[in-house]
């Protein structure tokens, strides 16, 4: 359980470190069933399982040709020991705090790989305005690495802050050493600072962050692998509001203005 000072950190910044919550053998199970999913092995299947470097974050990024960043979307479909990752019970506690929730549902999870010497940078994003199909912007996300996540291997980079500022989606950039800018300063609150900080994880450490917290992550050009699992949470007034399409679309089945609820979107936090 977090504690007040915790609390407040996240109030403050949109992020917080968390304890390692995952031993050694924990996070070497996670590894060996993600390479059977990544390599298609694996007996059932996840939502989406490509090369997040071909898509839309990367339109403004120069990127070599054979620069990756393998994502696999919803891994707890496909494999019962992510979907234990996902109900691990100090991650969903620490969320339901988080979120001022006394229900906490999976929105769906992601993993984010970036191989060693190749891995491709993150652009700097905010995670709720690419979900346009849920409504409010409350969710709370656990990113866990199954590395070491630290500045050589392009581990994530927050700025403090910016989950208060609103959705600034459409107007963040980078710089060419990856520092984040915004193209219309102007339509920043008045004191916002864009500066952003290291979120260095330890292997089977926890890290939270704000659904509108900016953050991005750079190249991975060490000979170090740099996986995580990120589970992306939704308070229990989490509504469905369809507004453009997304990955998860088709799994959906109540109707607009509804709790998103369902077997796609399961409960891990009751009290």
């Amino acid at each position: 359980m977090l504690n007040a000072s915790q609390l407040a950190e996240f109030e403050l910044n949109g992020f917080l470190k968390g304890d390692v919550v995952l031993g050694d053998d924990e996070v070497a199970r996670l590894q060996e069933e993600l390479e059977l999913v990544m390599t298609g092995n694996s007996v059932k299947k996840p939502v989406l399982n490509h090369n997040m470097a071909e898509g839309k974050l990367y339109d403004d990024m120069k990127m070599t040709v054979n620069e990756k960043v393998v994502q696999i979307v919803n891994i707890w479909m496909a494999s019962d020991v992510y979907f234990q990752h996902a109900s691990h019970p100090v991650i969903c506690e620490e969320i339901a705090q988080l979120c001022k929730t006394d229900t906490v549902r999976i929105w769906h999870d992601q993993i984010q790989y970036k191989p060693p010497l190749s891995g491709g940078p993150t652009g700097w994003h905010q995670d709720h305005p690419l979900w346009p199909i849920i409504q409010p912007a409350d969710l709370v996300s656990a990113w866990v690495a199954l590395d070491d996540a630290v500045i050589e291997n392009g581990c994530m980079w927050m700025v403090p802050g910016s989950h208060k500022w609103g959705n600034h989606q459409k107007y963040l950039g980078q710089t060419a050493d990856f520092k984040p800018v915004h193209k219309d300063p102007s339509l920043l609150p008045e004191g916002a600072v864009v500066e952003a900080i290291p979120f260095e994880i330890k292997k089977g450490q926890v890290g939270y962050h704000h659904s509108l917290t900016w953050h991005g992550s750079p190249h991975n050009r060490s000979d170090m692998k740099r996986r995580a699992i990120a589970v992306h949470y939704m308070p229990g007034h989490t509504r469905y509001e369809p507004a453009a399409g997304h990955a998860m679309l088709s799994y959906v089945d109540v109707n607009p203005g509804d709790i998103l609820s369902g077997v796609h979107f399961p409960v891990v936090y009751s009290k």
